[in-house]
């Protein structure tokens, strides 16, 4: 037996009891005849006191592995910021497990390492209790997820990790077959085919804690591989499975952090969400909201050929906005293809800022009123031919702004379904309609009839779960008849042939009698994020690539044998690309 008791179990009502401990050294300091020592294990730390001149000690250093015996006694100090702070171990034995070089990082919860070097040794990361805990928490959602679920008559199905390259929302990772040449595999953005099949099997409720693959740009909140808790349902209205999944968020926030979500969920249409903050995942935490001034179109010069105008307005901070910091908004401006920002501040004297002297007085009073201005408020006008450009960039701006003015409270969880997105958009280059969500989402039945004469109106019974600003989910109700679903992948610009090759299968699957149905794949790792207090996904995952997709610790992905090459009919072009 290497152990009686974990090490943070361990308080003032274990006094006088013989306990045997292992763990890592996290700490020593030796007083001479006195050596203390804290040990930690995966339950937090606890202090071992050591009388040298009465028992053996071996050679004892930070990061190496011992084992203890001895006796819980209380301490003439408690130390507060331990949970084991009112006891310490007085040891009777002290035996060696293991050795271990020089750690390049400070284990502790507050450590210094870049976080290339955290990613090259993060076997040694993960013994930091804060990452951790934050493991703790993914293992949390998933189990209370598998719960609901599970009661709720769900079954867990896995769906194949091999599959077909299919038109999805991003690249595909493609494994070459060695017993085809010239053929491929793909890993899955989504099981979405398949979960939908599944419902044409009869299954009616399934559920999978699956794994993803997407081969895209990376960011904070983004892998290339990720985990989702895939859903789908058979036979529930929209309401009704909106009503359910709210339930299952209930639960997981319940259990995870003991934090009450209060349903029904609010809800925003994508149009009202894009109109009101700017995004279609807004933070709503604070309260800054987008304000129309198109009634200033062609009334002002500088807005003569731009009829879209919206502005923001910063609450009781245009005294610490300086033009220094005003010119940095105008690049962000530019990356939303728009020239510069306007801005206005409200004094005692009466508005300032580049668009003051643009505005006569009338003008000043109308848009003072508009924006409903207090003293020392700063607002930014956005302004251009689109609503494309000008709402996303105040979308940016206000929460880039929420954040540095300490607007947003980071105590709430404010969680909201998005709903109603836009069927398709158009794509100019390629003159044909793409997917805004995928081409199985089941467009409003009330929109219908706009798919013969006018798409871009259409309107999808697709819908976002929005936490905080980040979209934690995302789902659909699906199309069920095989006529609607040919004529969407028409109206995509897919050719009979196309269709056939890339989804026949699935096309023929249709005309067996398909039940109405739909689902959700909530995102696994944002979740935890959201839960976990980080902004950053390479904290939630164990073992995660970094922003360039590479994994410093086992170096991939790496190059392979020419042998490999050979069983898999594949040659290596060199190109600058790979120089």
């Amino acid at each position: 037996m290497y152990r009686t008791r974990y090490n943070g179990s361990l308080t003032i009502k274990d006094l006088g009891q013989q306990v045997e401990l292992v763990g890592w050294v996290s700490k020593k300091r030796n007083l001479g005849s006195l050596l203390f020592v804290d040990l930690r294990d995966k339950t937090g730390i606890v202090q071992v006191t050591i009388k040298t001149d009465e028992i053996e000690v071996p050679e004892i250093r930070n990061e190496f592995v011992i084992n203890v015996i001895g006796v819980v006694s209380k301490k003439d100090v408690a130390n507060a910021n331990l949970k084991t702070g009112e006891v310490e171990i007085l040891a009777t034995s002290v035996k060696l497990i293991n050795k271990a070089k020089n750690p390049p990082l400070i284990i502790a919860d507050t450590t210094d390492a870049l976080e290339d070097t955290r990613l090259k040794y993060r076997y040694l990361d993960l013994r930091r209790s804060v990452m951790q805990e934050k493991l703790i928490i993914r293992a949390k959602i998933a189990r209370a997820a598998r719960e609901f679920l599970d009661q709720n008559e769900f079954i867990e199905i896995e769906t194949p990790i091999l599959t077909k390259s299919t038109p999805g929302g991003a690249r595909d990772y493609l494994v070459p077959s060695r017993l085809h040449a010239g053929s491929f595999y793909a890993l899955p953005q989504s099981p979405q085919i398949y979960k939908q099949l599944l419902m044409i099997g009869g299954l009616e409720r399934y559920y999978q804690v699956a794994r993803c693959f997407r081969d895209e740009d990376l960011r904070a909140d983004r892998q290339p591989d990720f985990t989702q808790i895939d859903i789908e349902t058979s036979f529930l209205s929209y309401e009704e499975f909106l009503a359910m999944m709210e339930q299952l968020i209930q639960k997981m926030f319940k259990d995870v952090v003991n934090y009450d979500v209060k349903l029904p969920l609010k809800r925003l249409t994508y149009e009202q969400a894009m109109e009101t903050y700017g995004s279609d995942k807004p933070d709503t935490r604070f309260d800054i909201n987008l304000k129309n001034l198109d009634f200033l179109y062609q009334k002002v010069d500088l807005f003569a050929s731009t009829p879209i105008i919206r502005a923001i307005v910063i609450p009781n901070v245009a005294d610490q906005m300086s033009r220094k910091q005003l010119d940095e908004l105008n690049i962000e401006a530019k990356k939303f293809g728009i020239s510069s920002l306007a801005n206005l501040k409200l004094t005692a004297e009466g508005l300032t800022g580049s668009l003051a002297n643009k505005l006569d007085e009338q003008q000043k009073e109308q848009v003072k009123l508009a924006l409903g201005l207090n003293i020392n408020d700063l607002a930014l006008i956005a302004f251009s031919e689109t609503k494309q450009r000008v709402l996303p960039l105040l979308g940016a701006i206000r929460v880039t702004l929420a954040k540095k003015f300490n607007l947003i409270n980071q105590t709430a969880f404010e969680v909201l379904w998005v709903e109603k997105f836009p069927l398709f958009s158009f794509d100019k280059d390629k003159n044909t309609y793409t997917s805004e969500h995928h081409p199985f989402t089941m467009p409003l039945f009330e929109h219908l009839d706009l798919l013969d004469s006018d798409p871009s109106k259409v309107l999808s019974q697709a819908y976002d779960i929005v936490i905080n600003g980040y979209e934690a989910g995302g789902g659909s109700m699906r199309i069920y008849n095989q006529d609607l679903q040919h004529k969407i992948f028409s109206l995509l610009g897919m050719s009979e042939e196309e269709i056939k090759a890339k989804f026949g299968f699935f096309i023929e699957a249709l005309e067996y009698g398909t039940p109405p149905h739909g689902g959700i794949a909530f995102g696994l790792d944002r979740l935890t994020m959201i839960l976990s207090g980080t902004d950053n996904i390479r904290d939630v995952i164990a073992f995660p690539k970094n922003l360039s997709g590479v994994s410093l610790m086992s170096e991939e992905p790496n190059t392979v044998s020419q042998q490999q090459l050979d069983e898999l009919h594949i040659t290596i072009i060199k190109g600058d690309h790979n120089e």
